[in-house]
This record gives C-alpha cells, structure tokens and sequence, in this order.
C-alpha cells in the first residue's frame, strides 16, 4: 500500500511537471499523455532517409561523447577513455530491449558499449535520446560498471555483480545528471520527464497488479495515459510486471533513495559539500543494497563533518 500510494503521488507530481514543460513549448495541456504520444508521432522529431540507423547510432554516439567531456566537472574519476555505440544484430532485435549498456571487458580491452535496437527506426524520436543515451551510456551503467570495475581490495563479485535498485536508480539519477548540467533544451527534458513518469507509474501498476486485483487491461491502459508510450511496448512491459513481481519497482525507489541521500549529505554538510566526492562515495563500493549504500553516504557525511563516528563496513 505504501508504494501504491508513493506512486500515486509520483505521477501526479510529475503531471505537473510535464504540463509546465508542454505549456513552455506552446502545446496544450490538458491530457499530457496524448501530447506526448502526439510529440512522439510528429515527423519533425524522426530521422529520414535510407540511412537513418547509421544517422540514429552516429547521434546517439555524439551525444555521449559530449557529456562525457563532462565528466570531470562532476566525478573525479574524470572521463570514460572511449564509450561505442553498436546496433544490436538482426538477428537479436525481435526479443531484446531498446537498448543497453555493457561494461568495457575487465582487461580494457573492449570500450563500454551502449547497444541500440534500430528494429523500428521509425519509433525513435530525436527528444527522447539524450535521456536513453545518459541512462544507458554515460553517467549511467557503463560509466558505473566501469568504474566498479576499477576498485581495489574487494572480491571480483563486487565489482561485477550489482543489486538492481541499486543499479537502475543509479541510471535514473544519471537521467536528471545529464539535465543537471546544461546539456538539455525543453523539448529534451521532456523526454527524461516521460521517461521518469513511466517509472512512477510502474510503482502503481505492479502494485496494482499484485495486491490490489488491477487486470492486465487495466494496467495496459494506464500506462498508456500516463506515458503516451505505445501499446506494443506497454503489453510487453506489463506481462514483465506480471511475471517479476517487484522488479519494476526498484527503478524509481532506488532513484528516490539517491535523491534523498544527497539531500542529506547537502543539508547537513553545507558549504563543505562537495558534488564530486558525493558521486564517488555513491559508485566507489560497486553495487550496494540500497541500507548499505545510506550507511556508506553516512559515514562520508560523519567523516566529512569530523565526527568521531567511521562506522565502517
């Protein structure tokens, strides 16, 4: 019940939010779902041409290389040496994601990889790459993994096997990373909005499934109104929610978690407060349970205060 209702809240909050970012661009706002499916669906916003899955890969590319320039101003692991873009195999495409990322292999020598799934170039829409690439790419997973994989003095597990709301809400930060530092017009953050809201709205929906006796059409119909996201894609999620009770809602509990972390660390540290060594503190000890990960943030903040408190895990 808890989540349900923190999902409710959720997805109202973020209704808002969309509205205000519809209104800035001149667009209605009445039934923010329908604009966005409307947005989605305007050819202003695709790619065209014979060419236009090397003209998707080479944007994507080039959106990671920029904000990964910009690393070194928020992590002081600096820059990823190189990060790839690849289209998934044809033959993989039918049962595999839009995307995701993989980490460079432990010897360095493959360069993280963030896989993009051109099976439908068509449904790619221009506004809603950045946010994909951030998540999937850089300061996501393959930037995460990739620094996990550069820890010393624990077992291997712990550089390569990672808690999943620990993970995904880690990606989901590095969402609102990306827009945190410029790199995002109104049209963008739009789309890390609705990226943001379907992750709400999936602390309803399986909650709604599992306890509280939602059908599949009803599920499938709420993500729809919510999110704007197409039918084929919201089928497929919901049969997901329905096989993998709870899974779905580690994404945006682990990002609420982190939000709320950083919160803690900036109001109680004040002036001393450092952006840097806080997203250091975050992915210095890998893939944490998420009780694990506040300890870790508690000790940087006692430390960082001076309090004789290490409390050392």
């Amino acid at each position: 019940e808890e989540v349900h209702q923190l999902g409710l809240e959720e997805v109202a909050w973020l209704e808002e939010l969309i509205r205000d970012a519809l209104a800035s661009l001149g667009l209605p706002t009445e039934t923010p779902g329908e604009q966005l499916r409307l947005l989605m669906a305007d050819a202003q916003f695709h790619f065209m041409g014979e060419n236009q899955r090397e003209l998707i890969r080479q944007d994507y590319q080039d959106i990671l290389d920029e904000v990964n320039g910009y690393m070194a101003d928020v992590f002081t692991y600096g820059p990823l040496d190189e990060i790839v873009v690849r289209r998934l195999p044809e033959f993989r495409e039918p049962d595999s994601p839009i995307a995701y990322g993989e980490p460079p292999s432990l010897d360095g020598a493959r360069p993280g990889t963030m896989w993009i799934n051109l099976r439908d170039p068509d449904n790619i829409y221009q506004w809603g790459m950045r946010t994909l690439a951030y998540h999937e790419g850089i300061p996501g997973h393959v930037y995460q993994l990739a620094q996990a994989q550069k820890i010393k003095g624990v077992p291997t597990f712990r550089k390569v096997h990672f808690f999943n709301a620990y993970v995904e809400g880690w990606a989901l930060y590095a969402e609102q990373l990306g827009w945190e530092l410029g790199l995002e017009d109104t049209l963008s953050n739009l789309g890390r909005l609705q990226a943001l809201m379907w992750r709400a709205a999936r602390l309803v929906v399986d909650t709604g499934i599992h306890v509280k006796g939602w059908t599949r059409v009803e599920a499938i119909d709420y993500l729809i109104e919510k999110t704007g996201l197409p039918e084929r894609d919201m089928i497929t999620e919901v049969e997901r929610y329905i096989v993998a009770p709870g899974q779905a809602c580690a994404y945006h509990i682990g990002y609420l978690k982190v939000l709320a972390l950083r919160q803690k660390a900036q109001s109680t540290l004040g002036d001393a407060f450092s952006l840097k060594e806080f997203h250091d503190v975050l992915i210095g000890s890998g893939g944490l349970p998420l009780e694990l990960l506040e300890s870790v943030v508690d000790d940087y903040i006692d430390r960082k205060a001076g309090l004789n408190n290490p409390g050392y895990i």
